[in-house]
């Protein structure tokens, strides 16, 4: 077997993303709570989505609080834990919406002996939220960039995935939607990436960062994943 670990992106790849329609409306929701311009907040959220995804806020509340200072709004302690709980509320609709043919590829793929590992840009909840996904047991390792202080492309998010599973980069097949520029970086450090396609409306998201133009092996479901790992992995 030519590749020993499959590692997985996770929203937009074993999970759907919530629709931008969605995100917007959480958005408008939340700046309502805090009596701001929804532009305003819109904007200064995806501005942050970096600090948000590396620890630098450690939780939602101290970015929504950053985002009224920045506004020039008074601190409001019980609208701020509101807002935020519209923000994990929203990843934990994401997070319960995994692809149809998720778990039954996982299992699969465990059954012809490879490690699953999984890396994900992400905010706070998700770390804590995986801890109860039915997901979770099928994996070997995963690192949450929120907790990892890193985030794709960054190399060392992947040899962090790769170390933790105890094997090489070049013995991992990538798969991601293609966004954070991880197909690349997974590329750079060894790995064989592996586009999975999304709609249109996903790829034109705004919330979808650092989308990259990919020429590489592509598919568009989970399933077509055994056939092309057992082509790649003799």
């Amino acid at each position: 077997m030519k590749y020993k670990a499959v590692i997985f992106d996770l929203g937009g790849t074993l999970v759907q993303n919530v629709p931008l329609e969605g995100q917007m409306r959480s958005l408008a929701q939340i700046a309502s709570v805090l009596s701001v311009p929804a532009d305003d907040f819109g904007r200064l959220w995806l501005e942050t989505t970096s600090e948000r995804r590396t620890g630098v806020f450690q939780s939602n509340e101290n970015n929504i609080e950053h985002i009224c200072n920045e506004l020039g709004v008074p601190q409001k302690g019980n609208q701020i834990r509101v807002a935020a709980q519209i923000v994990a509320d929203l990843t934990a609709h994401m997070m319960e919406n995994i692809r149809e043919d998720t778990t039954a590829v996982l299992s699969r793929l465990k059954s012809k002996g490879y490690k699953l590992g999984l890396i994900s840009d992400c905010n706070p909840e998700v770390p804590l939220l995986w801890e109860t996904s039915p997901l979770a047991p099928l994996f070997d390792a995963a690192v949450f960039s929120c907790s990892a202080g890193m985030q794709k492309p960054d190399a060392r998010i992947y040899q962090l995935a790769a170390d933790q599973l105890r094997i090489e980069p070049t013995d991992c097949i990538y798969i991601g939607d293609g966004g954070s520029r991880e197909l690349s970086g997974a590329s750079q450090v060894g790995m064989y990436p592996v586009l999975i396609r999304v709609s249109v409306e996903e790829s034109n998201n705004p919330y979808r960062l650092n989308s990259e133009e990919w020429n590489g092996p592509a598919i568009s479901s989970l399933t077509e994943l055994l056939e092309l790992v057992t082509q790649v992995s003799p």
